[in-house]
C-alpha cells in the first residue's frame, strides 16, 4: 500500500524528472504566468476601463500584496508550529 508520504516523494521525483527534460523553462511556464497576470489585471480593473500602463501598475501592486499576504500566513503558521513544539506537544 502506498502511503501519503510515498505519494509525495513519487510526485516530487516525477516533477524533477520532468524539469530535467525541459529546455526552455520560460516557455513552459509562460501560459501560467500570463494567466496570473490576467487575474491581477481583472482584479484591479474588472471593466477594462483603465489605461494599460495604469492597469499594469495597479496589477503589480495587487500581485505584491497577494504574495506578501501569503508570506505573512506562512510566518504565522511557522510561529504556531514552533510554539507547539516548544511545549513538547504536536503542532496542529
Amino acid at each position: 500500500m502506498t502511503t501519503p508520504n510515498d505519494r509525495v516523494l513519487q510526485a516530487r521525483i516525477a516533477a524533477h524528472a520532468s524539469w530535467a527534460k525541459t529546455d526552455d523553462r520560460a516557455a513552459r511556464t509562460a501560459k501560467a504566468r500570463k494567466a496570473m497576470e490576467s487575474k491581477f489585471e481583472k482584479q484591479v480593473d474588472p471593466d477594462g476601463v483603465l489605461p494599460p500602463d495604469e492597469r499594469a501598475r495597479r496589477a503589480e501592486h495587487a500581485r505584491k500584496a497577494h504574495y506578501t499576504r501569503l508570506a505573512l500566513k506562512s510566518a504565522q503558521a511557522r510561529r504556531r508550529r514552533s510554539r507547539g513544539s516548544d511545549k513538547g506537544g504536536a503542532a496542529q
